[in-house]
């Protein structure tokens, strides 16, 4: 009876510790991931703009299908292979460099933001850099995403992803990450 007090109060004290200190990380934050390839910057935006396309090459992504347009945006509609759904809204599309997507949910949702793709030719390649401005409302969540998950992890599962689809073997270089 001892043994089990004392790990009920252990795990307590965990639980109230990743709390307190997902409390002290700021719920706002942006990190980014880039890789270069020896692609041509109109080769590498198509493979970026084909959203429809992007579960060929993209093994996290079961499906990509387009939903019917709000406010005169795309929408799309992705299923992660772990079931996850999240609608996306096309917010800027400035070809060939820059889409902005933001995930459709209301302030109050666990978490949220924008990935900004910019694809910029580069040492006769292009270098491809993706952005998430993002917040994170629970403060669990905010402890697990900087410290276990991070916040790169699925920007360069993506990036490893399309270097894959070209035939190169990319390492993402990170912008550190910080409150917005």
């Amino acid at each position: 009876m001892k043994v089990v007090l004392i790990v009920g109060i252990v795990l307590f004290a965990i639980v109230g510790v990743v709390f307190v200190i997902g409390l002290l990380i700021p719920r706002d934050h942006v990190a980014s991931s880039s890789i270069t390839l020896r692609q041509p910057r109109d080769t590498v935006w198509r493979a970026v703009r084909d959203l429809s396309g992007v579960t060929s090459w993209w093994t996290a992504v079961a499906s990509s299908q387009r939903s019917q347009d709000s406010a005169g945006r795309e929408v799309w509609d992705q299923k992660m292979k772990n079931g996850f759904v999240m609608r996306f809204i096309v917010t800027e599309d400035k070809p060939p460099e820059r889409l902005v997507m933001a995930i459709d949910a209301p302030a109050t949702a666990p978490f949220g933001g924008t990935w900004t793709y910019e694809v910029a030719a580069a040492d006769g390649g292009s270098r491809v850099t993706v952005t998430e401005r993002g917040y994170i409302n629970t403060a669990p969540f905010r402890f697990m995403a900087r410290f276990i998950f991070g916040y790169h992890g699925t920007m360069d599962g993506y990036l490893k992803a399309m270097g894959k689809k070209f035939g190169e073997d990319v390492q993402p270089s990170h912008g550190s990450p910080g409150p917005t």
